[in-house]
């Protein structure tokens, strides 16, 4: 009975503890709850940091620049001749089929491109590729007025070309300056892709002074400003400006596997542009300025060959004997640091500058020999290794020329050639040159245009005589010698 009401005790003790436990831990507990309720402050790490307000970003406005550009770029369509097929040949007859009668057909092919207006009275700048094989060419203007355009000058070194039309008071883009450009800054490419007339996009300097050797003429001269602005076929010769609306560059050519725009568009700059049409426009042809020099980009792998202790700078591997550089104290060993103050890091960037300049301009180069800077002044120099005016090769003739219709090639049986409507004081006249007389050949080579001629002359050594032969409207055939320096 004892043990009885032993264990009935402890149980009563046991079971009073565990109210009890549970009624504190109740209370406690709720304690704690209402605590995090009532507390609204949110936990922060030490580490945490509220994200600051970023600016906006203010995009410049480029409508004021793209209004004054589509007035400015003209449309330029090309008709050009293709090589002449044989009618009688049974090989195209089967591909093409009979081409009625005679002995050929010229075929014609169009084209098209884009173009600037620099003057009020119809001087239009444009890329030589767009005009190099036209027989016809006509300019569009962005208010649809039509008008026969004429090519007054080409430089294949730098693909340039300037054409003019007859007109007044024209909308002109006014010339920009090319070297302010900056890495990232906006520029519009305007132009007419894909025969889109008036068509402008937007992107930005990606790279300046790139050369991709594209290039035709003896003398390539390549600086181009890269864009990510969209160009395509038929861009070409079309305006590059800046926000401000002025002229910077001329596109030119776009990096593509496929024939159209991926990513990458080159325009020629304004300052190499500007000085080829205004050499075009004075003297007939580029006075090319030349240092007289044969140089490399300074990589690692030249610097450790030839100990050089600094990587900026153009190496100067060779001086031409009557050039401008050896003249002046230059040597094989310099490294060409600025010219005019301007640093030069690249073979481009270095054309570029001597590019701007004609010959008997002076220009301060700044060279590091022997571990020093040294100053020399240049007097730049033409190919011939002088700094007189290089004339055109075509006014030496002392002619003016034209083409000749299909019929009369017809009724001569030739190919192509050029007639010469009237003769001036020159090389023709002196050789004894008529009117009348149609050029087919110079020096065995087979022209076409004015643009021919002037090419093989330009190319002809002083010393050796040109050959021209060609017939006459009677249908006889003749040929004349000349020298050009005498």
């Amino acid at each position: 009975m004892d043990a009885i009401r032993k264990g009935a005790t402890y149980f009563a003790f046991a079971f009073f503890g565990a109210v009890l436990a549970l009624s504190l831990y109740s209370h406690f507990n709720s304690v704690d709850k209402k605590a995090v309720v009532d507390e609204q402050k949110p936990i922060q790490l030490s580490s945490y940091s509220q994200p600051a307000v970023l600016p906006q970003v203010q995009l410049p406005d480029l409508t004021l620049a793209a209004e004054k550009s589509v007035s400015a770029v003209v449309h330029i369509t090309i008709k050009s001749k293709n090589e002449y097929y044989d009618n009688n040949n049974q090989l195209f007859e089967f591909f093409f089929g009979p081409r009625g009668n005679g002995n050929q057909e010229q075929q014609y092919s169009m084209a098209a491109g884009s173009g600037v207006i620099i003057s009020e009275d119809g001087y239009i700048v444009t890329n030589n590729h767009v005009v190099e094989s036209a027989v016809d060419i006509e300019v569009i203007l962005n208010n649809n007025h039509k008008y026969s355009a004429k090519v007054i000058g080409r430089d294949p070194n730098t693909d340039i070309a300037l054409i003019k039309i007859d007109a007044k008071n024209l909308t002109v883009l006014p010339w920009g300056d090319s070297e302010s450009l900056r890495l990232g800054e906006w520029v519009l490419a305007v132009g007419n892709p894909f025969n889109l007339t008036s068509t402008v996009t937007a992107g930005i300097v990606s790279a300046k002074s790139r050369s991709i050797g594209i290039m035709s003429g003896q003398m390539p001269m390549e600086s181009f400003i890269q864009t990510d602005a969209a160009v395509n076929p038929g861009n070409s010769g079309g305006a590059l400006v800046n926000s401000r609306g002025e002229l910077v560059g001329i596109n030119t050519a776009i990096a593509s596997r496929t024939g159209s725009y991926t990513g990458y568009s080159f325009a020629i700059p304004a300052s190499i542009v500007h000085k080829v049409v205004e050499d075009i426009r004075k003297f007939g042809e580029v006075q090319r300025a030349l240092l007289g020099v044969t140089i490399k980009n300074i990589d690692d792998e030249l610097a450790k060959k030839l100990k050089l202790d600094r990587m900026d700078g153009i190496y100067v591997d060779e001086t031409s004997e009557v050039g401008a550089a050896r003249q002046s104290g230059l040597k094989k060993g310099d490294v060409i640091m600025s010219i005019n103050s301007t640093k030069v890091n690249s073979v481009a960037e270095l054309q570029e500058q001597i590019g701007k300049h004609r010959p008997g301009d002076q220009v301060a180069v700044v060279v590091w020999r022997e571990g020093a800077e040294k100053l020399f002044n240049v007097t730049l120099r033409n190919a011939k290794g002088n700094t007189a005016v290089v004339k055109e090769a075509i006014s030496i003739l002392g002619a003016e020329f034209g083409d000749i219709s299909d019929k009369d090639m017809e009724r001569l049986n030739i190919k192509q050639g050029v007639q010469v409507l009237k003769i001036t004081s020159g090389k023709l006249k002196n050789a004894g040159v008529r009117p009348g007389f149609i050029i087919t050949d110079v020096n065995k080579i087979s022209v076409g245009s004015v643009e021919d001629i002037k090419r093989i002359i330009s190319q002809t050594n002083d010393k050796k005589p040109v050959l021209i032969e060609g017939i006459y409207p009677d249908g006889k055939w003749t040929y004349y010698v000349f020298n050009l320096n005498e």
